[in-house]
């Protein structure tokens, strides 16, 4: 039987983020879906039999079994270019961490989110900057396919990292956020407002958070306090310090961390806005499943963020805190405009999909799959 490994290292990160919810849910797409015959499993790096991997369990998925070499070892070992395949007749890479190509008559894809290393460099860390720039690089030339989210993140690829392996344009699906049966208790819990702001993903400097609390500064109208939800990153983003420089008193700016699935939810659906100023961004899934619950969305004009909008939001140009303030006071006050817009929002979020994004994916692999008319191929190379 056929097996399609997928590597789930992030799942077991310090910090999963963004690219842990899209493994996650891409692996349990993967399974629903598999080809006749196919299987699929997950691999990690080796820990010691102490060390909890429950995370990077799923289910209907075999594994997650242990590569031969723990985390910084694998990290360098692939970065290095040492042949190690993790098993399987084929490999999808949910992130740059991959094989440095796949052996003869095996197949191997990588899921490229951005092109932050190139376009912001000053948002990562050097040694960041350094290894995403080293191993995108040599997917683009030694995978089977690489895999985007966006158009936009296609073409940026494409001008930064030219090579040999087709750039696939596959989408993020959205799970639609549950409303718990306990949502009371858990916004009694949590303290929420009546009526509040919010931000969503890992406090770090491509964020674009202290331009929304500078917004926040400069916003003509009622007090409304900004809720963020996220794990601490790097960098040192200070939020209170920032809120503190913009004369906002501390209540204003609430750092919730990171919060389980049931009351992520909740704090998404009561939002009276989701805003996402983040200087660049390779998809933005918080700006979808806010779509997908009819919470209206406020988001920069990162070329990635506006085509998964679709004109849905309310679109301002980044590191601008005055137009930010602007566009929040139109979608706080116009309640007509803003629910053609939430109603927009729903339709369009309806056309994501984890299942069809993984089809894609098995696309790339399994011979027996038809491709599908709507499949966007980008080359490398113009022309």
């Amino acid at each position: 039987m056929p097996e399609l490994v997928v590597l789930a290292e992030q799942l077991l990160a310090e910090i999963p983020g963004g690219t842990g919810r899209y493994t996650r849910e891409l692996v349990g797409a993967l399974a629903r879906t598999a080809p006749e015959r196919w299987s699929v499993a997950t691999a990690v790096a080796r820990r010691s039999a102490a060390c909890d991997i429950s995370a990077a369990v799923i289910d209907g998925v075999t594994g997650p079994r242990m590569l031969p070499l723990p985390p910084r070892a694998l990290l360098l070992a692939w970065e290095c270019g040492l042949p190690l395949w993790p098993g399987g007749d084929a490999v999808h890479a949910p992130t740059p961490l991959s094989p440095p190509a796949a052996p003869q008559h095996r197949s191997l894809t990588v899921t490229v989110h951005d092109t932050v290393p190139w376009s912001h460099p000053e948002t990562l860390t050097r040694r960041g900057v350094h290894w995403h720039r080293k191993v995108i690089t040599r997917a683009a030339d030694r995978a089977t396919a690489v895999v985007v989210p966006t158009g936009a993140v296609a073409a940026e690829l494409a001008r930064y990292a030219p090579g040999r392996a087709p750039l696939r344009v596959i989408p993020h699906g959205v799970t639609t956020p549950p409303n718990p049966p306990n949502a009371e208790e858990i916004s009694r819990r949590l303290d929420l407002p009546d009526r509040y702001l919010l931000a969503v993903g890992t406090i770090e400097p491509r964020k674009g958070l202290d331009v929304l609390i500078a917004a926040l500064g400069r916003y003509q109208g009622p007090p409304l306090p900004l809720l963020v939800v996220g794990a601490m990153g790097w960098g040192g983003v200070a939020l209170s310090a920032i809120a503190a420089a913009h004369g906002l008193p501390p209540q204003r700016v609430r750092v919730l961390g990171r919060l389980p699935e049931d009351e992520l939810a909740v704090v998404l659906r009561r939002a009276a806005v989701l805003a996402v100023p983040s200087l660049a961004e390779g998809f933005g899934l918080p700006l979808v499943e806010a779509m997908a619950v009819g919470t209206p969305v406020v988001h920069s004009d990162a070329p990635a963020l506006v085509e998964v909008a679709g004109g849905t939001g309310l679109t301002v140009p980044r590191r601008d805190p005055a137009a930010l303030a602007a566009a929040l006071r139109e979608a706080l006050n116009d309640p007509a405009a803003t629910a053609a817009r939430v109603e927009a929002g729903l339709r369009r979020a309806e056309g994501f999909s984890w299942d069809v994004a993984a089809r894609a994916v098995w696309r790339l692999h399994a011979d027996r799959v038809p491709p599908a008319a709507e499949d966007l191929v980008v080359p490398h190379r113009p022309g």
